[in-house]
């Protein structure tokens, strides 16, 4: 490196030292100033936009004449439509899979329409049929035995969970058998919502299928609510950027730093933002 070199390079850096004192010690001064009006009207003025696209996508580049601003809100339309349009199908296949379970599984044994939570119809969809709650007539609970209904497998659950062998009933004083029936009957399907599709299969199969579209336009259309907030949380970020940099571009600052060498030569270093 030559002497000329070394000498612009240490008075560049000793410039660039200087001018980075200055410029602390002038914001340590502006620190101890309170903003005037003119500061905090600038500052209110730079979140407009993106609180107005956070609100409704699109609407801070519309109010900067940025064209762009178009695209978010036909997002947010087609967003918005996709949304209730799925809802609206979803409902309808919702509205269908409750129809076959009350005209067709349930009418037998329940001629009153009794609604119920979306879990009870996906056991329907699991079960051919809910079996007996109590087939025996007399005094207390005789469950229903078939494991391949849902009740059976409810008691058949409450044995292996309360008796040391489930094929072995204890005697139905004791605790252990006491145990299972209270088991079995916080937990088996009442008269009121028993069902069968054993001489329907055509009907369950259509049910099955209603089931799995309404619980996937559901899905699909919590999906859209997603795209929806993000939409909302570009828009906004994209206006706040747009909006920061529109006001630095309105506030222009130039760095000049002038090197003399030993021939008397003249180097400058400019740096405009």
């Amino acid at each position: 490196m030559s002497r000329a070199t070394r000498v612009a390079v240490a008075l560049l850096a000793t410039a660039a030292g200087s001018a980075a004192g200055q410029a602390g010690a002038a914001g340590a001064a502006g620190a101890g100033l309170a903003p005037d009006s003119a500061q905090l009207a600038a500052r209110a003025r730079l979140w407009i936009r993106p609180v107005a696209s956070l609100a409704v996508p699109g609407t801070g580049q519309l109010l900067a004449h940025e064209d762009r601003g178009a695209l978010y809100l036909v997002t947010e339309l087609y967003l918005v439509t996709r949304y209730f349009q799925l809802r609206h199908d979803a409902q309808v296949q919702a509205d269908r899979f409750r129809e076959l379970a009350f005209e067709v599984a349930r009418r037998p044994f329940a001629p009153s329409r009794r609604d119920t939570i979306f879990e009870y119809f996906e056991t329907m969809e699991r079960f051919v049929a809910s079996g007996q709650f109590d087939y025996d007539p007399g005094p207390g609970i005789s469950p229903e035995t078939d494991p391949a209904t849902y009740n059976g497998s409810v008691w058949l659950l409450a044995r292996r969970t309360n008796w040391s062998d489930p094929d072995t009933p204890p005697p139905p004083t004791s605790l252990e058998y006491i145990r299972a029936i209270d088991f079995y009957i916080a937990r088996a399907v009442g008269p009121g919502f028993q069902w069968s599709w054993r001489d329907a299969p055509l009907a369950r199969d259509e049910f099955r299928a209603t089931i799995r579209n309404s619980d996937d336009g559901f899905r699909r259309a919590q999906n859209q609510l997603g795209l929806l907030l993000a939409n909302h949380l570009v828009s906004a970020v994209d206006a706040l950027a747009s909006s920061r940099l529109s006001g630095v571009a309105r506030r222009p600052a130039q760095l000049e730093t002038v090197i003399l060498g030993p021939h008397h030569g003249r180097v400058a270093l400019r740096v405009a933002l």
